[in-house]
């Protein structure tokens, strides 16, 4: 089935070929560069040198040639820029990233991180993919080819990601793969979810795998288990390229003894760069084969903290030297891509990708360059980005086919029962994965109560997509909610149906009704009262407002969860992935209580 293209606003940068006269022009002084960056320390990817007092020429969205002394390549028109003695970097990429992540738009995540020096990013919308199916992948494929900067996407694999234990808004096949694979700007397949499958030779993931390599493109991977033997080689076999979910030294080590490239995670929630990184600063492996990425970042974090940047800067303060944390975060991306020839570095032919900064340890970003054009200055965009307008389809997407009460809410206990031994889903701080615990808890009139003593509170999967108002409850802990309350939100990797937590069986059903009305997003209420409330309309993941706009409402919500008790770091987002059923140990899923270290469902009660 052929799927609508949707109009793609930008002009694409030309070709190094097509430009391949007029960069030969300017290096050879035969014609004016557009704009000359004068007099700055050369951050040499290539040859892990720093070389002061050089000049860098730019025509036509790309470096033509990089030399102590290019002023012969001024002309009447050409742009000058004194870098002063800072070092010129190569704009930053981020490997593997979810845009759904921010909450906003394609368009608004650029205009969060261009400032902060992000000049190529490596997408995976699956979160659309799991609502609007392979219309919405083309809705965010053709904003991306349209930004000023690099906005590679990559064809969501596994929706859904587990298949028979979650059903999400649309599915994904083979011949979908293949399609997007035909798209101009598909650069590989998204991560590899079903890892089981793989090592199982499932047909429709190997079908998935088998069509990205006969187009020559990169397959995204997605280990998520500490099994480093049988399970791991077959999934290495397999065909994936690349994996993010490592945890410990050992499994970046792993993943690069057998040829894949280790991409160390540092998201808004995800801190798995210190612990991996001594793969490189303690047992020596060649750095060439690390990458860093964000995966999943918040928009607060993009807002107030940074991207890339902020990465590259925790990488050095975890031991590695700046050049090489630079050089995984720019070249070391390229290269895995293919795309070694045409960015990641500042040398001739390249997309003229350009940071200047006065410190490579701390990187403040003080000006950013993107394929030839000056985009940000200050941590300020000085660029016109317009906002890119999203159909009607893709809104109104929560569907709860009823109203919901407390009673959807409540968990009965086995019958005469005055406790219960219950499995409950334990979140574990700044990290993906979960624990299963056990832990025995009252019964009240035959239901099962909470217990803040143990930190134990409700959780609730609500199917959102056909509005059949089916409703899943287990329990959860490490929230530390300790007064009447409940969090909401559409956004629930990787099925995206509704997930609530809460003490209160009625703050859980106002929250679950008040989402329904306002299209989706995340709320959080307390004693009948809406504490912090972010509009998500977008398939229920995305903001159509300002990127800084939609970062206040997040850091309201965080606060909110805050004032119910929670300390944890980013607890929303450990909140949007309870039911993500492809990282162990225990999630929740519309099919029940699910035990990701078997890939089958459990009961709640032991």
């Amino acid at each position: 089935m052929q799927h609508p293209v949707f109009e793609v606003f930008s002009v694409p940068l030309a070709s190094w070929s097509s430009s391949a006269r007029s960069l030969i022009d300017v290096a050879t002084g035969r014609a004016p560069a557009d704009l000359l960056v004068r007099n700055g320390r050369w951050v040499n990817v290539h040859s892990g040198e720093i070389l002061p007092g050089h000049d860098v020429a730019i025509v036509a969205g790309r470096f033509a040639a990089i030399d102590p002394d290019l002023s012969y390549t001024i002309g009447a028109n050409t742009q000058i820029i004194d870098a002063a003695g800072r070092y010129m970097v190569p704009g930053l990429c981020d490997a593997h990233m979810h845009v759904e992540s921010g909450m906003v738009t394609v368009t608004e995540f650029c205009r969060a991180v261009i400032p902060h020096g992000t000049t190529s990013m490596f997408i995976d919308p699956h979160e659309i993919a799991n609502v609007l199916g392979i219309k919405g992948v083309r809705l965010m494929h053709d904003e991306a080819a349209a930004m000023p900067v690099s906005v590679y996407v990559q064809a969501p694999s596994c929706v859904p990601s587990a298949p028979g234990l979650e059903t999400p808004g649309a599915t994904i096949s083979p011949d979908d793969v293949a399609e997007m694979l035909s798209w101009p700007n598909i650069i590989g397949l998204g991560e590899m979810m079903n890892f089981p499958g793989v090592a199982a030779n499932d047909e429709k993931m190997l079908a998935e795998i088998a069509h990205t390599q006969r187009a020559g493109k990169t397959v995204g991977g997605h280990y998520a288990s500490p099994d480093l033997g049988k399970p791991f080689y077959g999934y290495v076999a397999g065909g994936p390229a690349d994996d993010h979910e490592g945890t410990r030294m050992e499994d970046a080590i792993a993943r690069v003894r057998l040829g894949m490239r280790s991409m160390l995670r540092l998201g808004s929630a995800w801190f798995d760069v210190a612990a991996q990184v001594k793969a490189i600063t303690e047992a020596g492996l060649d750095s060439r084969n690390f990458v860093l990425c964000t995966d999943d970042s918040h928009s607060g974090t993009l807002v107030n903290e940074g991207h890339m940047d902020r990465v590259v800067r925790h990488a050095i303060a975890c031991g590695l030297k700046p050049i090489t944390a630079i050089q995984m975060a720019s070249l070391n991306t390229a290269t895995h891509f293919g795309l070694e020839r045409e960015m990641g570095s500042i040398t001739p032919g390249r997309r003229a990708d350009l940071i200047l900064t006065s410190d490579l340890a701390t990187l403040p970003i003080e000006l950013v360059i993107g394929q030839g054009t000056v985009l940000a200055e200050n941590g300020v965009l000085t660029a016109p980005l317009e906002p890119w307008p999203y159909p009607d389809f893709a809104k109104n997407t929560v569907r709860l086919g009823r109203q919901l009460t407390a009673e959807a809410f409540e968990i009965k206990a086995p019958s005469g029962r005055n406790a219960v031994t219950a499995r409950v889903i334990g979140v574990i701080e700044n990290q993906a994965g979960t624990r299963a615990l056990e832990r025995t808890l009252p019964v009240e009139d035959g239901l099962v109560a909470v217990d803040a003593a143990q930190d134990v509170c409700q959780i609730a999967l609500v199917e959102r997509h056909v509005g059949s108002g089916a409703v899943v409850n287990a329990l959860v802990s490490g929230f530390g909610y300790n007064i009447d309350c409940a969090v909401a939100s559409t956004v629930a990797h990787d099925s995206h149906q509704m997930i609530v937590v809460g003490t209160n069986r009625d703050d859980m059903a106002l929250a679950a009704n008040r989402l329904g009305e306002v299209g989706g997003g995340a709320i959080v209420v307390s004693k009948g009262k809406v504490l912090a409330l972010v509009e998500l309309p977008i398939a229920g993941l995305m903001s159509d407002e300002r990127a800084e706009i939609v970062a206040k409402k997040a850091d309201s919500l965080v606060a909110a969860m805050r004032q119910c008790g929670c300390t944890l770091n980013n607890a929303f987002m450990q909140h949007s992935l309870l039911a993500l059923v492809v990282i162990p140990e225990l999630r929740i899923s519309d099919k029940g209580l699910i035990d990701v270290r078997t890939f089958t469902p459990t009961e709640l009660f032991v």
